[in-house]
């Protein structure tokens, strides 16, 4: 039964995780529009193994976006990422710190809660403003409602001064809290913080969906011409223009990879947990083997001992199916803490998971059962 138990568990808070990631990332993906490109560097091996410079996304290219792909684009943003000790008074916190553009608000529809965001002069002449986000506020002030406008912290032990704070947006696609985060112009982050000349990544809102197709062509278009690419693309290209709904399905992908990585093991542990209840009910046959013949004595017939030791295998094999429900989403719960997923426990899947057991108590009893029910009563009554 211990099989049976495990494997159901496995199953429960698999598929509960799973869907709640799945919930979660199209949450994200529809926050932040279906109309939005992600333009980011390629690290693949080239097509026939082929040498090339794969060189990085700088300011220059998205420059080069924004002036010569300007049909069919809304707006356009630079980020730099990196992580960071915050540090504010006597605490300190790591973080992540995002260089951005000012148009990053608008792509990534982001609102800023309190003060501002920072202007084109900031921009340019690379101040030193933050815009930060309330779980950063908490994790610095122990109040995630504190004021922080107009305090100084400290970002990599380079002194900044909060202007806004962010609108919360909760956990993304992967878990990770949006809100523990300190957006600085990409200027500054470059050139002051991370000390380099290349981006993450450029994000690009289209005017409508119908734009994007165009607008990714033209944007590879001007990058192979920037980077000196050649052919054959895309398997040459040392970048990657993708839309919501590819980094949606590639998540999904890499979702069902688990899944059925997941899923096999919970098979195995059906398995395992089925020849379990085989054995004890073959035990339980010959143990009741006088049970058997007094019963067929009195009038039982083959099909009642049969049915009744079925009824026995399945009873059993749905005891496991329900405290591995419990267990599943037990253990669906917390996982679901550490992977900051809110578990998804539909009624489909429990109803599923119970027949799976009781048909698993079936087949694997049915062999007991048979045996059992061919007993001669005769032979039976003489068993010692």
């Amino acid at each position: 039964m211990l099989g049976i138990v495990i494997g159901v568990a496995a199953v429960i808070a698999m598929v509960a995780i799973g869907q709640g990631a799945a919930h979660q990332i199209s949450q994200q993906f529809a926050s932040m529009g279906t109309n939005l490109l992600t333009v980011t560097r390629s690290f693949g091996r080239p097509a026939g193994g082929a040498q090339i410079v794969r060189r990085p996304l700088t300011p220059e290219d998205a420059e080069a976006i924004a002036k010569k792909s300007a049909e069919g684009i809304a707006a356009i943003a630079q980020v730099s990422r990196g992580n960071g000790q915050a540090k504010y008074g006597s605490k300190a916190w790591n973080t992540q710190i995002a260089g951005v553009s000012q148009d990053y608000l608008n792509v990534a529809k982001w609102e800023i809660e309190e003060g501002r965001f920072f202007n084109r002069q900031e921009l340019a002449g690379r101040a030193r403003v933050a815009v930060i986000g309330r779980s950063l506020v908490e994790n610095l002030t122990g109040d995630r409602s504190a004021n922080l406008i107009g305090q100084a912290i400290l970002l990599r032990q380079i002194r900044f001064t909060v202007i806004g704070v962010l609108k919360e947006k909760g956990s993304g696609a992967f878990g990770q809290d949006q809100d523990d985060v300190a957006m600085i112009p990409v200027t500054t982050a470059l050139r002051r913080v991370f000390n380099r000349t290349w981006l993450n990544e450029i994000a690009v809102s289209c005017k409508t969906e119908g734009d994007m197709e165009a607008v990714t062509e033209q944007i590879a278009s001007l990058l192979r011409e920037r980077h000196r690419l050649r052919p054959p693309f895309p398997d040459n290209d040392d970048f990657q223009v993708r839309s919501q709904s590819q980094i949606l399905e590639a998540s999904a992908a890499s979702s069902r990879t688990m899944t059925s990585l997941l899923g096999g093991i919970a098979l195995v542990s059906l398995l395992v947990g089925g020849i379990g209840i085989m054995n004890i009910m073959l035990v339980s046959v010959t143990e009741r083997t006088r049970e058997i013949g007094i019963r067929k004595a009195v009038g039982a017939t083959a099909h009642n001992i049969l049915t009744q030791f079925l009824i026995e295998a399945m009873v059993i094999s749905l005891l496991g199916g329900v405290l591995g429900i419990l267990l599943g989403v037990v253990l669906g719960r917390i996982a679901g803490a550490a992977l900051q997923v809110p578990p998804m426990v539909q009624l489909p899947v429990v109803l599923l998971a119970v027949v799976v057991s009781g048909a698993v108590g079936i087949f694997f009893g049915i062999y007991p059962a048979r045996r059992a029910a061919s007993h001669n009563p005769i032979d039976a009554l003489r068993f010692e």
